[in-house]
């Protein structure tokens, strides 16, 4: 199977690598200087699932595909995604499946849109990873997951072959049944922690430590958790146990968008929380509360606004 990693991130990186390690035909859609960075030093991947500096992996210019590929794996930010669709489109071909590793939903309807509903997979990683100074890809923990599977549910032979070709690889395969539940599932968890953390500018152990700051993300909890019932896609009470646990244990947890906050970066407000608010609206008669989620929107947005300025 020849399979296309849009970008060679932390994300693209660690699972497009991992996958070439295991002797994948892969090949990694970059800019120019991505391209030189690797020809000159490799891929490196830093991890507690084994260190790894791949020299010889195959990168391409968006200018330069000759063929479509079997699969294309597209991780970018959710700001990226229109630029991504762009560089990646003369990859897809007939039978190519694309498998997005964005979170939340809206995603879903861009990609649906250009390419069809047909070749888009549901699909999510669970994994802490960044690119360092030096441009490796520093693996921050010991949980490397990917999920994909049909959106309608079932299990087709397109998704067996995505898992066989996965096989041997350095993470954890899922070829789900329900991945569009596991998709909502993480939605709620990734929107209720970044939600908290970046509006109470610290981790759970953190907030927790304040007054009513356990019972302030469990608002944030119930608010996402509405949502997604009100669209047909409540978490399991195992899965709601489990967020629960975590939201309310003291630990230097933190979401990634708090993280790109304090180095000004850009975040996927729109995606995460935004998404969530349009959704909550679009239930029509049946008012949804997302009072918590509109302040931490509005406090998103308030940073995007101060940084685009601060950029003119």
């Amino acid at each position: 199977m020849r399979i296309l990693v849009v970008g060679a991130g932390a994300i693209g990186g660690y699972f497009g690598g991992r996958l070439h390690e295991a002797g994948g035909d892969i090949s990694f859609l970059v800019r120019p200087q991505r391209a030189k960075e690797l020809a000159q030093s490799g891929l490196v991947i830093v991890s507690p699932a084994g260190n790894a500096t791949l020299r010889d992996v195959k990168t391409v210019l968006a200018e330069n595909i000759a063929q479509p590929f079997d699969l294309v794996l597209v991780s970018c930010k959710a700001y990226d995604l229109g630029s991504a669709i762009l560089s990646f489109a003369p990859a897809v071909g007939p039978s190519t499946a694309i498998l997005p590793l964005l979170n939340g939903m809206r995603h879903l309807d861009e990609l649906d849109r250009k390419f069809g509903k047909s070749r888009v997979l549901g699909g999510q990683c669970v994994i802490a990873a960044t690119l360092n100074k030096e441009r490796a890809i520093v693996h921050l923990n010991d949980m490397h997951a990917l999920s994909f599977g049909e959106r309608d549910g079932g299990m087709s032979e397109r998704i067996r072959a995505i898992a066989t070709a996965m096989q041997g690889a350095k993470f954890d395969v899922n070829a789900s049944e329900k991945i569009v539940q596991d998709m909502w599932d993480k939605w709620v968890f990734l929107a209720t922690l970044a939600g908290g953390t970046c509006l109470f500018r610290g981790s759970i152990g953190d907030i927790l430590a304040a007054p009513e700051g356990a019972e302030r993300m469990l608002d944030l909890l119930e608010e996402c958790r509405a949502v997604a019932n009100a669209n047909g896609y409540a978490p399991r009470a195992d899965v709601s146990e489990r967020m629960r646990k975590t939201l309310t244990t003291a630990s230097p947890f933190t979401a990634s968008m708090l993280r790109d906050i304090e180095s000004n970066a850009r975040i996927e407000a729109d995606h995460i929380i935004g998404d969530l608010i349009d959704r909550a609206a679009a239930q029509g008669k049946t008012p949804i509360d997302v009072h918590m989620l509109g302040i931490v929107y509005t406090h998103l947005k308030t940073y995007e606004t101060r940084r685009e300025r601060a950029l003119q």
